[in-house]
């Protein structure tokens, strides 16, 4: 890339850490402004893509469509185009317009690969959507858990490529709205080990740098590694990854994110709108084994919605 691979705030993190004059060697190398033919393989092969964006407020939220593999295809290096549409219950449903910012992660539980890119939409219509490439790059496999998703429509089928506007409708009204957790979403949480955070820039969506846009990632740890207190904070770990600082560098800048939780057996989506702290010293990190630091989360919102995933997942030895 010819410009800035890393925006401030992730700048300001690699400093403390000692390594931002080698990521200002390395993030030129490897953030790259066009997707490499592997990474649009990578896409084609996958059921399911997970995104990210921000709504009419501002606030990011982390989301999840499937379909058929060949539904996320490529059809040039900067070009991402997903034959598919968030469901209307969907906090992202009325967010995807043309300009709108963008992250997307493909992620392939049972490889253990995953590739992100951001960019912005420039394309929106009855089918799906098209996303410009700003910035592509690849991740390392560390805490994936393996398991392995398969496109099952009959598990879903109103979020999936082939779904029609009535099934649509239909599997709205079984959504959840609260402003904090219920018992529910506390269980999911509690045997969690995985989850997926969107984040934003604060000139997200107002500017055009590559950087400056909205970047969707993966937390994963043994089951329980995402903790919560008696007031419905969630603590997680943050361990040693590639240290690019992408999902705390936005936080460090717009505290606001979303997470997305998967029931894996039943297909119900947990959405939840946090507000975010870095926790970098002090007991509560040295009392978790192998984590750098903390990220403490308190809940603002959350949205459950019942078997909106048309997957089946099947675990991996």
């Amino acid at each position: 890339m010819t410009d800035e691979a890393f925006h401030l705030g992730e700048q300001a993190l690699q400093a403390r850490v000692g390594l931002r004059e080698r990521l200002a060697e390395i993030g030129p190398l490897v953030m790259r402004d066009a997707m490499p033919d592997q990474h649009r393989a990578f896409f084609a092969q996958l059921p399911f893509v997970m995104f990210g964006s921000v709504d009419a407020s501002g606030q990011p939220w982390a989301s999840v469509l499937a379909g058929p593999p060949g539904f996320a295809h490529a059809p040039n290096t900067r070009h991402l185009r997903i034959d598919s549409l968030p469901m209307r219950d969907d906090p992202l449903s009325d967010a995807l317009k043309v300009g709108a910012p963008i992250g997307v992660l493909g992620i392939e539980p049972h490889t253990r690969r995953r590739n992100r890119m951001n960019g912005w939409l420039d394309q929106v219509d009855a089918e799906g959507f098209g996303i410009a490439v700003g910035q592509s790059f690849g991740n390392c496999p560390k805490y994936i858990v393996r398991r392995q998703a398969s496109f099952a429509p009959a598990m879903g089928a109103a979020a999936s490529a082939t779904s029609n506007a009535s099934s649509a409708m239909a599997a709205s009204s079984g959504a959840v709205r609260l402003d904090a957790l219920d018992e529910p979403a506390l269980r999911l949480i509690a045997k969690a080990d995985t989850f997926f955070i969107a984040t934003a820039h604060p000139q997200s969506g107002t500017d055009d740098t590559p950087s400056h846009g909205v970047d969707v990632s993966h937390r994963g740890g043994p089951s329980g590694f995402v903790r919560i207190d008696d007031q419905g904070v969630l603590t997680v770990p943050d361990y040693s990854g590639n240290r690019f600082f992408n999902t705390l560098g936005n936080l460090a800048l717009n505290p606001r994110a979303g997470l997305l939780f998967i029931d894996y057996d039943s297909g119900d989506l947990l959405q939840l709108a946090v507000t975010a702290e870095i926790v970098w010293t002090g007991p509560e990190v040295d009392a978790l084994p192998g984590a750098e630091r903390l990220v403490q989360l308190r809940v603002d919102r959350m949205l459950r919605r019942p078997a909106a995933l048309p997957l089946h997942w099947g675990r991996v030895q």
